[in-house]
């Protein structure tokens, strides 16, 4: 439960801080468009519309130079003119190559890097909190051992180790039915969503190191405190005292260092799905790779509306760790250096 205390320390600091409220709207608005994506999206993010492609966001205008063959006194000529192509209010954002409306491709985008996020968080938290905690609370060879392998997996970079897993695993994905859908309230929606489930397995053990360094930290100051002490006099077991004292003390920082971890593995997803690992099409990643060909031809927002879409989401979730961090440990500052 909840101290008081936390959460006056939790009011004060929002209060007092206008990134924070700034990171909550952001991560409230992302969080809720990712839910009710059948009913924020206005047309199928799959559905292609081959004569409405490449249209421009409300508000701007393309010039196109097109080339045709026309019969002019007798004989066929090629003839190139400058046409001009209006934004359709119907696609907010417009459209990519194949007509999908962008807007609707970033809502239902939000969705996966969200859930890749949250699940690949927690797996991440799952491996790494009882490593960390047995390696602080025991010290000597158990340290020794677990905080090696820890080295040996900070001595990768994240995306080449990614990138390795899924190269010896494969790209293996779940549809997970939309509720909304298969209730029938938005019918025209797609009825499942595709869920990277070898993406969410990587992704967590690439980050569970930070989880562990930071248990371990906590581990090692706490295992000398007096109720501990206390607990093993009076012949507590060890795994008792560190799910009864250890970890609720040290939870804390581990829940800083979460939220921050979320924006680290959504940047590690789209980063993925750019690559082509991800195993979904509806990905902010795989968007900006559609993209990319098209941004020397000047259908910028293809590439970029995806990746400002992931600049937003990552930068409002740290805004949110920074809050929590400064109102529920103003000592941890500085770690999380996986985000």
């Amino acid at each position: 439960m909840v101290s008081s205390r936390v959460i006056r320390n939790l009011k004060k600091e929002f209060r007092g801080s206008g990134l924070a409220k700034l990171g909550l709207a952001l991560v409230v608005v992302i969080v809720l468009t990712a839910v009710f994506a059948p009913f924020v999206a206005p047309h199928d993010p799959t559905d292609q519309q081959l004569d409405q492609s490449e249209l421009p966001p409300v508000g701007f205008s393309q010039t196109e130079e097109r080339t045709s063959s026309q019969m002019v006194d007798g004989e066929i000529q090629t003839v190139t003119e400058t046409v001009e192509i209006t934004p359709d209010p119907d696609h907010v954002f417009g459209t990519d190559g194949l007509g999908r409306d962008m807007f609707s491709r970033v809502v239902y985008g939000a969705r996966t890097s969200l859930v890749v996020g949250v699940l690949g968080t927690l797996f991440a938290a799952s491996i790494g909190v009882p490593v960390g905690l047995l390696a602080g609370y025991h010290r000597g060879r158990v340290d020794d051992a677990l905080m090696r392998i820890a080295d040996i997996s900070l001595a990768f970079p994240s995306l080449v180790l990614a990138v390795a897993l899924i190269g010896l695993w494969g790209r293996a994905a779940v549809n997970v039915p939309d509720p909304f859908v298969v209730a029938g309230l938005a019918p025209e929606m797609p009825e499942s969503f595709v869920l990277p489930i070898t993406v969410v397995i990587v992704v967590g053990l690439v980050n569970w190191v930070w989880f562990a360094r930071v248990a371990r930290g906590e581990a090692l100051s706490l295992r000398g405190q007096e109720y501990v002490k206390a607990s093993r006099a009076l012949g507590a077991s060890d795994n008792a005292i560190i799910l009864r004292h250890v970890l609720p003390n040290a939870i804390t920082p581990i829940i800083v260092l979460g939220t921050v971890q979320v924006a680290a593995i959504i940047l590690l997803e789209s980063s993925l799905s750019f690559l082509g690992f991800s195993g979904t099409t509806l990905s902010w990643g795989f968007d900006i790779a559609q993209g990319r060909d098209y941004v020397s031809s000047g259908q910028w927002w293809i590439a970029s509306i995806p990746g400002l879409a992931i600049m937003l989401s990552v930068i409002g979730i740290n805004l949110l760790g920074d809050w929590l961090r400064d109102a529920l440990d103003p000592g941890i500052e500085g770690e999380g250096g996986a985000a």
